[in-house]
């Protein structure tokens, strides 16, 4: 059994690069304004500041991976169940 996940952006940090949709188009999206932010399952955008969305299991890689790759390191991953960061910024990678 893997651990929930959850994965938040702080857009006052994204550069808008996009590389997080290309990795995860189910997870992230770009809006109108440039920056990315992240969907929920059913694939609403979540424009709210630090609003979280669940990791789907089959994506948690890819989610990982974006966080690492960000050139904003404003990709935030953390375990629901401690809030841990798994990847991003505050990463003990």
């Amino acid at each position: 059994m893997s651990e929930e996940l959850q994965v938040w952006i702080d857009q006052d940090l994204c550069t808008g690069d996009g590389l997080c949709v290309q990795y995860a188009p189910d997870v992230f999206e770009l809006d109108i304004d440039g920056l990315a932010y992240v969907k929920d399952d059913s694939g609403d955008l979540l424009q709210d500041p630090g609003v979280r969305t669940g990791v789907p299991a089959h994506l948690r890689l890819e989610v990982i991976d974006s966080a690492k790759e960000c050139p904003g390191d404003c990709i935030h991953v953390v375990r629901t169940a401690d809030d841990v960061a798994i990847a991003g910024p505050h990463a003990s990678e």
